[in-house]
């Protein structure tokens, strides 16, 4: 069940009445997010078989059920997630193993349960590792045992109890005095060397933090060392003899410690911590006090005292997805498809005509459905790619108003985050018309709380600046760019290629961060879809097609196509023959799309965006999911 193997348990189905395949819940291992489900039942299935899981509901993130342990065993204040349990009974019975033993309720303070000893006992100067106790009866019935036999009380360091006969008290105080009581590796001054073991116990109380040391031996046969320390916040209170006298202080005092060699024993501070990046801002003892409070912190997240993360807001890479259509019933599909999408791209708005026109082709419903999951919509707009069209439109300052307050006013009217504009087959020499209506209408969605993207073709720097698009420019306007990082090879392509090898992806990334452009207003484009060539027996190219990457497996399946790793673009190349032309395609993977994600996260981008959803099978959607 460990969270490295992701290892997927087997889910039951969702019954026929259920109305929609949509994910509506989120299993977590840890701050770690697992998979998504449509209903609560099958995330409860799939949680239960991970340690340390639970479950939201994704819109809100209202939490739903986790099997957290509730009590903590610790060995001399050392513990592992093996000494975890959920209840009381599994935890007494695993400490009832264990010498030097506590039972810690993580919502609480302190101890439900020890086993430290109270008693020890001893034949003359000697003791042995099992001579601890926790009650002096106890302590008495293994001295029954043995002879020259006395118990000491490890709280008051008095001895409390003896079997020596009246002949081995009068031998020992007979013999040559040779026990010293010594503070600091000094003896005592003023203080005489005692024949008697227990004289020279009894005369040791009066000096805190003394010790009686057999000068013979060398040995130090009973220590009144104040070792127990009592701390709160890290400062030093007090120490102590016995242990439980430091617990009993401990008890009034908020976030305090009992410490001895570095070891924590005891402890009344919150077991859980609410962290603001690297900087703790509260600690509570309850699970859902700590939720509650760090809800309201962005970036915030909520770690135990030995450092597990179980809950995080801190920002992951966001993933948006384009739906390439307007009809609902595509968009649903798309969507009940994908796991951990932040944003979704409709394709609504239009300019239908160079005087402003648009066309609409909206849903209210759909973006109500989508936020109770909470995706927000960013529905995307463009221009039909219609160069002339645009640039008509483009020096037609009535018509982008006209344009501009239609989408604005429908966009708010929706309640959807903002807009996507996707505007392509601009002239280049509309760069400088084009940056302006950008402007313009970012101005407009901005003064209606609306956020804008913007899709940029990745291009490249040693001719983007004859292009329409002012990278700089338009960086310094809109609120997120999608880098189209994809047709490095596209339909009307002069020879076969990969539609976007991973190092040209890269590079593309680069480009745009020389640009200017904030790694936190970029997006990177990944291609659902891979294209395959058709070359002749003389090696001309003699056209091609999309396949989207789902059906790739089927189709190296049927053709039986073989692929070759092709380092240039990082991808597997496959080919196979059929009536008598050549076949060549770059594959388009779960492990391509991972590391394209991983691209977009070594250089620390906003997130990724997928052209489009509906070409990809639904399992890649859990990938995606635990990459962010």
């Amino acid at each position: 069940m460990a969270a490295s193997t992701f290892l997927s348990p087997a889910v039951p189905t969702a019954d026929a009445a259920t109305a929609s395949k949509t994910t509506m819940y989120r299993v977590y291992q840890n701050d770690k997010a697992l998979k998504e489900f449509a209903t609560e039942a099958q995330a409860l299935y799939y949680a239960k078989h991970y340690s340390y899981s639970h479950v939201e509901k994704i819109s809100d993130r209202k939490w739903i059920w986790d099997n957290f342990p509730h009590y903590k065993v610790y060995q001399n204040g050392n513990s592992t997630s093996k000494m975890e349990f959920q209840t009381y009974n599994e935890a007494l019975a695993y400490a009832k193993t264990l010498s030097n033993a506590s039972i810690r309720d993580l919502e609480n303070v302190g101890w439900m349960y020890d086993s430290y000893p109270n008693y020890r006992l001893y034949q003359g100067d000697n003791t042995l590792p099992t001579w601890n106790f926790r009650t002096l009866e106890d302590a008495k019935k293994e001295a029954a045992k043995w002879g020259n036999a006395h118990i000491i009380d490890l709280e008051s360091g008095k001895w409390v109890w003896d079997n020596l006969t009246a002949a081995q008290v009068e031998a020992q105080s007979a013999a040559p005095a040779s026990y010293d009581i010594v503070v600091d590796d000094q003896a005592v001054t003023g203080e005489k060397r005692y024949s008697f073991l227990k004289n020279a116990i009894i005369a040791a109380e009066k000096h805190p933090g003394s010790k009686v040391v057999n000068t013979a031996t060398g040995k130090t046969v009973q220590s009144n060392e104040l070792t127990y320390e009592l701390r709160q916040s890290g400062r030093l209170v007090k120490t102590y003899l016995g242990l439980r006298d430091a617990v009993k202080a401990g008890t009034w005092l908020a976030n305090a410690e009992v410490i001895r060699d570095g070891s924590v024993l005891w402890s009344s501070k919150p077991y859980l911590e609410v962290y603001q990046g690297d900087k703790k801002i509260n600690a509570y003892h309850k699970l859902s006090s700590a939720i509650y409070y760090a809800k309201h912190y962005a970036n915030s997240s909520i770690r135990t005292l030995d450092g597990r993360v179980l809950w995080s807001n801190v920002k992951n890479l966001q993933v948006l997805g384009w739906n390439g259509s307007s009809a609902v019933s595509t968009i649903m599909s798309h969507v009940s498809n994908t796991q951990g999408l932040d944003y979704d791209s409709p394709t609504w708005f239009e300019l239908a005509s160079a005087d402003g026109t648009m066309s609409d082709a909206s849903d209210a419903s759909v973006v109500k459905t989508l936020k109770d999951r909470g995706i927000k919509v960013t529905p995307l707009v463009h221009n039909g790619f219609n160069r002339k069209l645009t640039s008509e439109f483009l020096k037609n300052s009535e018509a982008q108003s006209k344009f501009i307050a239609s989408l604005v006013n429908r966009l708010s009217a929706l309640g959807v985050y903002g807009v996507n504009l996707d505007f392509e087959e601009v002239a280049g020499a509309d760069r400088a018309l084009y940056t302006a209506f950008v402007k313009k209408l970012t101005d407009a969605a901005h003064a209606k709380s609306l956020k804008v993207s913007i899709d940029l073709p990745r291009g490249d720097a040693s001719w983007n600046h004859l292009t329409a698009y002012d990278h700089a420019a338009l960086a310094g306007i809109v609120d997120m760019i999608m880098i189209m990082a994809y047709d490095e090879h596209w339909k009307g392509s002069t020879e076969p290629g990969s539609v976007a090898g991973l190092k040209w992806v890269e590079d593309g990334v680069k480009q745009f961060l020389d640009y200017g452009v904030p790694r936190s207003k970029l997006m990177l484009g990944i291609p659902f879809y891979v294209r395959e060539w058709r070359v002749d027996g003389t090696g001309k190219l003699v056209d091609n097609r999309a396949i989207f990457m789902k059906e790739l497996p089927k189709l190296i399946a049927e053709t039986k196509a073989t692929g070759v790793f092709d380092a240039k673009s990082g991808q597997n190349k496959y080919t196979y023959t059929k009536d008598g032309y050549t076949h060549v395609f770059w594959a388009e993977t779960h492990d391509t799309v991972l590391k394209r994600i991983a691209i977009a996260k070594k250089y620390d981008l906003a997130g990724v965006a997928a052209w489009r959803l509906g070409y990809e099978d639904a399992e890649l959607w859990t990938k995606i999911l635990q990459s962010k």
